[in-house]
């Protein structure tokens, strides 16, 4: 008996991933940086959308500036994938770009209409993907996807929850709730991210696993179930019931759309709102598939060089340990140690191992313009 996965692939790829500055930034950001085999983090995902062999479509939501570099992303990949799979994302994936940011929840529902718009049924299960994750092995995942897509069949709103192996504050977190089948809970809470005390905690008391920022659902479910718990966001895309396709256009041989007249009155009026927030916190269906497969958000410098570990080519290291470069141009390193430093984009980042969670307030400090410390 063939198991079912996913139908329908939708991968978020409008992020800033500021914490990966100044290699990630707002015209280039972290979904476009290669990993150790030269394959992009927005590549590899769709690699792994792929690899579930979905009978439905293949979706990217990005902002509107980063569409050339996604369909690059695309059209590349395509050249390197066997037969099958080109002939997948020349038919069945599709870009588009939002009019403007909106957070997570409105391009979910945009992604719903447009499938209901191509003739997608309404229990099409669909898989909502991060463009920057790193997970490994695909067996597993696809595994974990096959259990997902049959729990989220059964009218659930499925997150995929990680085993935490330290006391994070980079993650929100699941209190996972009774066991419903192996391998599925339900959900008892969710908690924001919290302060180191609070991680150890939870680190310790077993209970409690890292919310990945992947989810699975039917599309008919999402629907009803974003009309209760979020009116706002669904009257928005109420003027999608009169709506049409737009004609259909490529870019770098990738189909695309990016002006779209429905999806623009709705973005005009969506609230921009995080899936988390306007669904699973508020949702009474929502449940929790523990992943058995490895993985990193890659959220910060501290987990880049886990993955890379190999320092950039021209690196020198004179009286010097346990640092990790990564730049366009050759670096010295004297006397010092444990250091990351970046060097792209015409920005230089030094940074003491383990203070990745300054970052945010780098970034801050680096968009006006300051010098203070």
């Amino acid at each position: 008996m063939s198991v079912k996965n996913f139908t329908d692939v939708v991968i978020l790829a409008g992020g800033i991933g500021e914490r990966l500055w100044p290699a990630s930034q707002p015209s280039c950001p972290k979904q476009f940086m290669s990993l150790a085999n030269g394959v992009s983090f927005l590549q590899a995902a769709i690699l792994r959308g792929l690899s579930l062999n979905p009978s439905g479509k293949i979706l990217i939501i990005t902002r509107k500036d980063l569409l050339a570099s996604v369909s690059e992303h695309c059209a590349s990949l395509m050249k390197t994938v066997p037969e099958d799979q080109k002939k997948k994302i020349s038919e069945d994936l599709c870009i588009i770009a939002e009019p403007c940011p909106r957070h997570t929840c409105a391009p979910i529902m945009l992604a719903c209409k447009y499938l209901e718009l191509t003739g997608a049924p309404e229990d099409s299960s669909i898989l909502v993907l991060a463009s920057d994750h790193v997970i490994s092995p695909e067996e597993r995942f696809a595994a974990d996807c096959a259990l997902a897509s049959e729990t989220a069949r059964k009218g659930h709103f499925v997150c995929f929850a990680i085993k935490p192996n330290e006391p994070s504050t980079g993650y929100g977190y699941i209190k996972q709730g009774e066991q419903i089948v192996p391998g599925v809970h339900k959900i008892d809470q969710f908690k924001e991210k919290p302060d180191l005390e609070t991680a150890k905690q939870y680190l310790e008391s077993g209970k409690y696993t890292w919310n990945s920022g992947m989810f699975g659902f039917t599309r008919v479910f999402f629907e009803n179930e974003l009309k209760i718990c979020d009116k706002d966001v669904y009257d928005a895309f109420e003027n999608f019931k009169t709506a049409s396709l737009p004609p259909q256009t490529t870019l770098n041989g990738i189909k695309y759309i990016a002006d779209w007249e429905a999806m623009e009155k709705s973005y005009s009026q969506t609230p921009a709102i995080a899936v988390d927030n306007a669904i699973a916190e508020r949702t009474s269906h929502a449940v929790a598939v523990e992943a058995t497969f490895e993985w990193d958000d890659v959220g910060s410098w501290d987990a880049f060089e886990r993955l890379f570990e190999k320092n950039s080519e021209g690196t020198v290291e004179i009286a010097s340990h346990n640092s990790f470069v990564y730049s366009d141009i050759p670096v010295a390193l004297c006397g010092v140690d444990d250091l990351v430093v970046v060097i792209k984009n015409g920005s230089a980042l030094v940074m003491k191992k383990g203070s990745s969670g300054l970052m945010r307030e780098v970034v801050h400090k680096v968009k006006e313009g300051s010098t203070k410390h």
